[in-house]
């Protein structure tokens, strides 16, 4: 198949994975919007005291836990069996979790759910990164993974409406049918029944050259445990993770502790997490279609990534000196440029996916965006340990510089990639 011929079907590729992403952010934001309504609704039902926070701190540990499994057991699937195979089995399998949520009314159950959502969620971004950046022009695969990821955060905007307006879609379902739906199990069905029907629209996309041409050889394939055999892989390998730590520290602290800590700590009334999210991912999808687009036009990575990292900084600083006071407008405008200067996302994976050989790029592309979301977990718990001491604003300070020079020593230390030839084998 020539390129102008294989045009349309690449374009076709683009949208499905990026459509993917679309669905794999969703989920990932909806059970931070719906977990206390959800955990309120089982607590009424069974007549037990349920200690809301931390059982939702336990539920969405269950799911990074998940994701980090997924992670590995994807990447490795993916390079022994295809990246076209785990495009179909991830979304199919977060999908009827999603579904199964809808109507899951104990807690046991609900941790179980959520470990398989996760497990489902880990293998659509790597997979659709590692897919198009085989399967492009090396000069324009930018353009794809932009495409992908600008799309894919617009995800968390559908989440934060949906559970705004659940009740709406609730009243149509119980016009209907006489069954009565609450807000959150429709946030959980829409998600689900969206990853099927997107399921249906895969069908005809196609398996890389690369991958094909791979397969008929013998080369050791998908070796997660290789990666860490040479020093200078396991650097490597290191260097890509520490690149996205930025990313989740932004989004994870500032911006998912709006309500609970950080609208008390500025004096501002009336911060509801859910719009926060929103807003910051609304600003991580331009930011991501800007950082796609300087990349081309600089024909580099790391000075994209550069870029944001003192941007990341210089609004760090602003948001913790100078926003005391400041109305909920203008917090929201806040998340929403925070959201921004962290959206080099998409260089980020586009990096780790061209880093290694085709042997081991669905492994790499798939583990390390995982195992950033997951160093969530500390980077929080740093927050809340150094909080006692030192308070929550200059808490914020300390553990974001440290992710931003963790991100810029590994920038200096990983090679340029923009342009670079992807067909080859890494000597496992």
């Amino acid at each position: 198949m020539n390129q102008n011929s294989k045009k349309p079907v690449l374009n076709w590729l683009i949208i499905v994975a990026a459509l993917g992403y679309f669905v794999d952010i969703y989920d990932l934001v909806l059970f931070n919007v719906v977990k206390r309504e959800s955990l309120e609704y089982i607590q009424q039902l069974q007549g037990v005291d349920i200690d809301i926070k931390n059982t939702g701190i336990f539920l969405f540990n269950c799911q990074m836990a998940g994701m980090l499994l997924g992670g590995i057991l994807w990447g490795i699937w993916g390079d022994k069996h295809g990246r076209i195979s785990v495009l179909f089995g991830s979304i199919l399998m977060y999908s009827l979790a999603n579904i199964v949520n809808a109507f899951t009314f104990d807690i046991t159950t609900y941790a179980i759910v959520r470990v398989i959502a996760g497990i489902g969620l880990a293998g659509e971004l790597g997979a659709g990164i590692t897919l198009v950046s085989e399967t492009m022009d090396k000069e324009k695969r930018g353009y794809g993974t932009m495409i992908i990821v600008t799309f894919g955060a617009l995800g968390a905007v559908l989440a934060a409406l949906v559970g705004a307006k659940g009740a709406f879609v609730s009243a149509i379902i119980a016009q209907l049918t006489g069954y009565t739906l609450q807000n959150w199990q429709v946030v959980y069905l829409i998600g689900g029944f969206i990853g099927l029907l997107l399921l249906f629209l895969r069908v005809g996309a196609f398996e890389s050259d690369m991958f094909k041409d791979m397969k008929a050889r013998e080369v050791s394939k998908g070796n997660f445990l290789a990666i860490f055999k040479k020093k200078e892989t396991a650097l490597k390998y290191l260097y890509c993770i520490l690149i996205g730590l930025p990313v989740w520290f932004m989004i994870g602290v500032p911006v998912a502790l709006s309500q609970d800590i950080f609208a008390k700590e500025l004096a501002i009334d009336g911060v509801l997490n859910g719009t926060a999210v929103m807003f910051a991912y609304l600003g991580l999808s331009v930011g991501d279609l800007v950082s796609g687009l300087l990349s081309q036009l600089l024909r580099s990575r790391k000075k994209v990534v550069y870029i944001y990292l003192s941007l990341s900084f210089i609004l760090l600083l602003v948001f913790v000196f100078m926003l005391n006071g400041i109305s909920v407008v203008g917090y929201y405008f806040i998340c929403f440029v925070i959201g921004f200067v962290s959206g080099y996302w998409a260089i980020f994976v586009s990096i780790a996916a061209e880093q290694f050989g085709t042997n081991i790029r669905s492994t790499v592309t798939n583990t390390v965006p995982n195992f950033v979301r997951g160093a969530v977990l500390p980077i929080t718990m740093s927050f809340t340990a150094l909080g006692g001491y030192t308070g929550n604003l200059y808490a914020t300070l300390i553990v974001g510089i440290v992710c931003i020079l963790l991100a810029a020593f590994a920038t200096y230390n990983i090679k340029e990639t923009f342009a670079k030839d992807l067909d080859y084998f890494e000597n496992l």
